[in-house]
């Protein structure tokens, strides 16, 4: 699954194809997403107004139009968007076509039909309805030491099951929240009424760290991702614990570990994260 920085590097990719645009058709597929294609709001809302912006808000694309509507995308699994000349040859797997004013088409591909495409009309408070509970961005300046030690008091979660919990902090999954906890030098399973400000600080620090670097790499490639222009990143290559089990720690040659945690695969080193 997609998560923050690859959905950052797509937003950074479509703002230069949208920014400005406007939108002359909406086509939505037969098939059935996660939720149904909003159909009567893609015609009343979207078509026919231009592309103001393109935002993320943890793992959702926001397009917003001068109308004040926002198209509202999430990728699921194996979701996929690309810029394609409109009479190029389509997909099996596409479910949406955004037609432009440039005759360049936006382009929702889905294999596995786990994302899904919203519309919020003009004059709706996204923030109190589609992301209400959703917690603070990990790159914003509300994610602090203070925050996450004030969240964390008496509490006895394990760190990492903490860490990827949307309501504590937006967009951070199974991948990244292994790869924080190793430049951290934390143990994933450590209680987090334990920690202290310093091991917070070091939490945000690497955050902060970690994400920055898969931005600037184009992301991870698990499965099917791929950015705005069709390319692989290529973070895997700076990937420390994730899908490493059994391989050395290249910090200090002992063997990664594997862990099941709330149902998810973690890595560690038991040596850098005692």
């Amino acid at each position: 699954m997609p998560e923050l920085p690859e959905v950052e590097v797509i937003k950074r990719g479509l703002q230069k194809h949208l920014r400005g645009r406007k939108v002359t058709g909406t086509v939505a597929g037969n098939k059935k997403l996660r939720l149904p294609l909003p159909r009567k709001d893609l015609k009343n809302y979207i078509q026919g107004q231009k592309i103001q912006s393109v935002d993320r808000r943890a793992k959702f694309l926001l397009i917003t139009l001068d109308n004040g509507a926002i198209l509202v995308i999430h990728l699921g699994m194996t979701g996929r968007l690309g810029i394609f000349p409109a009479d190029a040859p389509r997909s099996k797997h596409d479910h949406f076509r955004l037609q432009l004013d440039n005759n360049m088409q936006l382009r929702f591909n889905d294999i596995r039909r786990f994302g899904f495409i919203q519309v919020v009309p003009p004059g709706s408070d996204p923030k109190t309805t589609m992301f209400a509970g959703i917690g603070p961005e990990p790159l914003g300046k509300e994610f602090t030491p203070e925050y996450l030690c004030r969240l964390a008091a008496g509490k006895n979660r394990p760190l990492k099951n903490f860490l990827m919990d949307s309501r504590v902090v937006a967009g951070i999954g199974n991948i990244y929240a292994c790869e924080i906890l190793f430049h951290a030098g934390l143990n994933p399973q450590k209680k987090i009424g334990r920690l202290t400000r310093k091991e917070w600080e070091r939490v945000v620090a690497s955050s902060c760290h970690v994400l920055q670097k898969a931005i600037q790499c184009g992301g991870t490639t698990i499965s099917d991702f791929v950015n705005a222009s069709g390319k692989s990143g290529y973070f895997q290559l700076e990937l420390q614990t994730y899908g490493r089990q059994s391989e050395i720690c290249k910090r200090c040659a002992t063997l990664i570990a594997k862990k099941t945690m709330a149902g998810r695969s973690t890595f560690f080193c038991p040596k850098c994260q005692k």
